[in-house]
């Protein structure tokens, strides 16, 4: 299987010529169709700054004399003109039955590329809606070009810190100040950069049980900080988590643990008269 490498211009070109110049259409010859689609096992794509990505985007064929085979199925963007630079690098079809097939394409993406990829716009306006584009054929003759299945979203990996400031015995041990940082991946510079101005929620999970429940909702700092006191009904573990958005993943900091004990009572202070000599 040849490989094929994804340019902006080159997928935009094709598009153009493949579907016309007017909004894109579905279109071919006969009876075949992609009946299913789906990217990524129905997840997010989500990219950091340096580790290449992986994932497979699957569709269901179906034609009455059985399918050939898949021919350049690749991702592209569907809500932007801004492009990433994906790569598919493998392509095969599984029979399922005499009439359908399920053809799989393997598609690579490659972070350290962002920067040079879009020479007009910035790498970061790639995130958002993607499909699936390209043909399917059939044993007949028959083909079909399809211009978006299998939707999803490239988003822009994000990570969360959390520390929790264990209460002091002597302030009656209940008072806690957790802290954080939000940061998201910045494809055009290939680094974390501070996520200001998001809603983020402080978590607790009560020693002994399994599931965190949302205490308080804080929003980010123009630093990306995090901070907030509260009173803690006992010992557990605190963690911020961040909701994600179209554009940007969830995440979740992992949790850190305070132990509550009893409370310190202060020791009476006795003033004694100085004793003449």
């Amino acid at each position: 299987m040849r490989r094929h490498v994804l340019w902006s211009t080159v997928a935009a070109v094709a598009a153009m010529t493949v579907l016309g110049t007017t909004a894109a259409n579905a279109e071919g010859r006969g009876d075949i169709r992609v009946t299913k689609g789906v990217t990524n096992n129905g997840k997010n794509v989500i990219v950091g700054v340096s580790k290449t990505v992986t994932f497979p985007i699957k569709v269901t064929v179906k034609d009455n004399s059985g399918v050939k085979g898949l021919h350049d199925l690749y991702a592209g963007n569907a809500t932007s003109t801004a492009g990433a630079p994906t790569e598919t690098v493998a392509e095969s079809c599984k029979k399922l039955s005499a009439t359908t097939s399920e053809c799989t394409a393997t598609v690579r993406l490659v972070p350290a590329y962002f920067p040079d990829y879009n020479s007009e716009r910035n790498a970061n306006d790639a995130a958002g809606g993607w499909c699936g584009y390209g043909n399917v054929a059939a044993n007949d003759g028959d083909y079909w070009i399809f211009d978006c299945v299998a939707p999803f979203n490239l988003k822009r990996a994000a990570t969360l810190t959390t520390a929790a400031t264990s209460p002091s015995p002597l302030s009656g041990g209940k008072q806690v100040k957790v802290t954080g940082t939000l940061s998201r991946a910045d494809w055009e510079a290939l680094k974390y950069r501070a996520y200001g101005g998001q809603s983020v929620q402080l978590q607790f999970r009560k020693a002994g049980t399994n599931a965190y429940k949302t205490v308080k909702t804080v929003r980010t700092n123009s630093s990306g900080r995090l901070s907030a006191t509260v009173t803690a009904s006992g010992s557990g573990s605190w963690r911020w988590f961040y909701p994600g958005t179209s554009t940007t993943a969830q995440v979740a900091s992992a949790g850190d643990t305070v132990t509550l004990g009893p409370a310190t009572m202060r020791a009476p202070y006795t003033m004694h008269a100085a004793t003449r000599g």
